[in-house]
């Protein structure tokens, strides 16, 4: 793969599985080779987001030519400022609303079909403000991806900028792993680290922290759809 740009850092975090190697293509396609594939084809991203859409755009921004195409945007809402960004660049999209269905598993249920059905390499969360479901990761193990404002395993969950500051930290940033069942816990793809100054409030340091993960997330996704990557213990290690 093309030499890491300064700030992306292959990295080490949680998930009991053995080794495995994606960069996954239909299995009725001849060019698979053992547990992974040749790089040489456009890859399937499927996006899913429930609000402004700030990281899609950064992916739908990412200059031709790239190893993946936005396949469809997917939310947990009939309508966002993120499905707009999508219609607009004529990419297919879907929603999936909890209250169209009985309980929440058969919520799940639905949305891993209507996932499925654009027969995505890798899934994006960006900014989707619903927890997927065990059955969700299995059917797309070690191929959900997603964003995280600290330098994960630093300051999980929903506020992480503001328990930065208030934790008095010098230094913090952004994640991007790959989802597994816990909170915030994945294997780690990639980090890069946002200092933290003495003039920052919550909004100020998440924003200069949106920034940086807008940029990782492209390099991230760019890096495991243009080569095939390997699932090891806490290790992810990309070509």
């Amino acid at each position: 793969m093309p030499a890491q740009p300064d700030g992306f850092v292959a990295a080490a975090s949680a998930i009991t599985t053995p080794d495995q190697t994606f960069g996954l293509q239909s299995s009725t396609d001849p060019a698979r080779v053992d547990d992974g594939v040749r790089a040489d084809r456009v890859k399937n991203v499927v996006v899913l987001a429930s609000g402004s859409g700030t990281l899609l755009q950064a992916l739908l921004d990412d200059p031709e030519p790239k190893p993946y195409r936005i396949a469809a945007v997917g939310s947990d809402r009939a309508s966002c400022i993120a499905l707009d960004r999508a219609a607009a660049r004529a990419v297919p999209t879907f929603s999936c609303l909890l209250t169209d269905h009985p309980d929440r598993a058969a919520w799940n249920r639905a949305l891993t079909v209507l996932t499925a059905s654009f027969n995505p390499d890798l899934v994006v969360l960006a900014g989707f403000m619903k927890l997927v479901s065990d059955s969700f990761l299995a059917t797309f193990a070690n191929r959900v991806v997603n964003a995280h404002p600290s330098l994960l395993p630093a300051f999980p969950g929903m506020h992480a900028p503001a328990d930065a500051l208030a934790h008095g930290v010098k230094l913090t940033g952004c994640t991007v792993f790959l989802v597994d069942g816990g909170v915030d816990a994945g294997p780690i793809v990639a980090q890069q680290a946002v200092p933290v100054l003495d003039v920052d409030d919550v909004e100020s340091l998440h924003e200069r922290i949106k920034v940086v993960e807008r940029s990782l997330l492209v390099e991230v996704v760019t890096a495991l759809t243009g080569s095939t990557y390997r699932v090891s213990g806490r290790r992810v290690n990309v070509g």
